[in-house]
């Protein structure tokens, strides 16, 4: 048997589980579970409780979203009902029994090494940041960029309170990694390379050398890490209300470590591509998304088990191709363009000049809303998703300018009228968000239903028509 027919066996055999094998659901005792250890490390660390009362003021973002791990001492109590809660040990990792629960969003629970009672460990994207915007003078342990790296910021008899960054592991040793002037360059080759090409498969070839000469210097998984703090610093600079939320979360010291999922807008042409760059870098394929017949566009969910980072990754597509692996298999292009293909059409690759279309993070759903509108003016559209486990809405959409030949492309290609063509010109269109999240009870899955309203909302050509309409009136 051929390797390309083992490939085609393999896949075909994954079908029914790309459909059926995803179906998430909330897990309350689970999330009563964590609710439970974050308020008493809150009750038992003053310190940690004014923070977390600072953390939600100032940046809408909930302290029980940032737990990374929590840490029990050998026969704690919290342990039994943890296993109760659905959580399963894992193996053993740098001196650690692990647990995990795979059904929902939750933290880490490791158990042994030096723990005493209960200690919370939150995620940041630098450590020695936090200590800065919060003014505390403590050790930091690990050198910088080290896989690991971690401080104890807030201790008392039964709980402590510490903060990680972490580059591509999920161990907890400090010691080792890369040589920092690699890592500096690796991440710079991200941030600086070419996204403008007449042809997209240059810019996705160029992309994928660089990858692959990260993956070389600094393995797979730090590799991952850096490509996706590029994408959101190149996504951030085309969107204000990303730049206002991000000094928002600066100011605490936090940076994007509520990230939840990194949207990627694609053509039908390009999608397979997409797709073989993220299982490059190490992400697997999860559930497939729909967003109905009436919209005509789905999605591959993916997600990478080091880093823990998704990618939603858009696509125009019939209810006949989600059934075939189209992940894999190619997309031939269509005469006519949906939402997602005129996007494209007018901005480019989310992969290449384009951009992500959003980055969506984990907040109070309600605060941010509020803060955002009060103090920078960034109104939320409607939500998309408005149930007790999860919540979603896009903040208002960043208008970009859209250059003449491309808006010539389409009207050639009949896929614009003139008049059309003539707003997107003029007016531009309508780019990208940052997404408003709040999940509850662990849910990790996403609403099916209510999305397609708004995308449907967001439609270049819808746009055009209501400015032309409000021109009028």
């Amino acid at each position: 048997m051929s390797n390309a027919t083992e490939r085609t066996d393999a896949q075909s055999a994954a079908k029914p589980d790309a459909l059926l094998g995803y179906h998430w659901s909330p897990e309350p005792a689970a999330g009563a579970w964590m609710k439970e250890v974050a308020e008493s490390v809150l009750v038992d660390l003053p310190w940690a409780a004014e923070f977390a009362e600072r953390l939600l003021r100032q940046s809408g973002v909930r302290f029980r979203d940032l737990v990374d791990t929590v840490f029990l001492a050998e026969g704690h109590p919290h342990l039994e009902s943890a296993l109760a809660a659905g959580w399963e040990r894992v193996g053993d990792r740098d001196g650690f029994a692990v647990y995990d629960q795979p059904n929902g969003i939750f933290p880490t629970i490791t158990v042994g090494g030096s723990t005493a009672g209960l200690a919370i460990e939150l995620k940041v994207e630098g450590v020695a940041d936090f200590l800065a915007a919060n003014r505390l003078s403590r050790s930091i342990d690990g050198r910088p960029f080290a896989p690991y790296r971690r401080a104890i910021v807030a201790a008392a008899d039964r709980s402590s309170l510490s903060v990680a960054e972490r580059h591509g592991t999920r161990g907890y040793s400090t010691d080792g990694g890369p040589d920092v002037a690699v890592i500096l360059a690796v991440g710079e080759s991200f941030r600086t390379r070419p996204r403008d090409f007449d042809d997209p498969a240059e810019g996705f070839e160029e992309a994928g050398r660089r990858i692959e000469d990260g993956i070389d210097r600094i393995g797979r998984d730090p590799t991952c890490n850096l490509f996706f703090a590029a994408e959101r610093e190149y996504w951030a600079g085309r969107n204000r209300a990303a730049r206002a939320q991000k000094a928002r979360q600066d100011r605490l010291g936090i940076g994007w470590a509520n990230h939840d999922h990194h949207t990627f807008r694609s053509s039908r042409e390009c999608f397979a591509t997409l797709v073989s760059v993220w299982e490059r870098l190490g992400f697997s394929c999860r559930e497939r998304f729909y967003a109905g017949l009436a919209a005509g566009w789905g999605a591959q969910v993916m997600e990478q088990p080091i880093t823990r980072i998704v990618t939603f990754n858009d696509v125009d597509l019939s209810p006949q191709e989600l059934i075939g692996d189209f992940s894999h298999d190619g997309l031939a292009p269509k005469g006519d363009l949906g939402t997602i293909g005129l996007w494209c059409g007018l901005h480019g690759e989310a992969f290449l000049q384009a951009g992500m279309h959003h980055l969506e993070c984990t907040f109070d759903f309600d605060s941010l809303r509020e803060q955002l509108e009060r103090e920078h003016g960034i109104r939320t559209m409607k939500p998309f998703a408005d149930f007790a486990h999860l919540r979603q809405a896009f903040t208002e959409g960043e208008r970009w300018r859209v250059f003449d030949e491309r808006v010539d492309r389409l009207v050639n290609a009949g896929r614009v009228t003139p008049e059309q063509a003539e707003l997107f010109r003029t007016e531009g269109g309508i780019g990208s968000h940052l997404e408003n999240l709040e999940r509850n009870d662990g849910f990790k899955g996403f609403n099916q239903d209510g999305v397609s309203e708004i995308i449907a909302a967001t439609d270049p050509r819808r746009q055009a028509r209501k400015d032309a309409i409000d021109a009028v009136e």
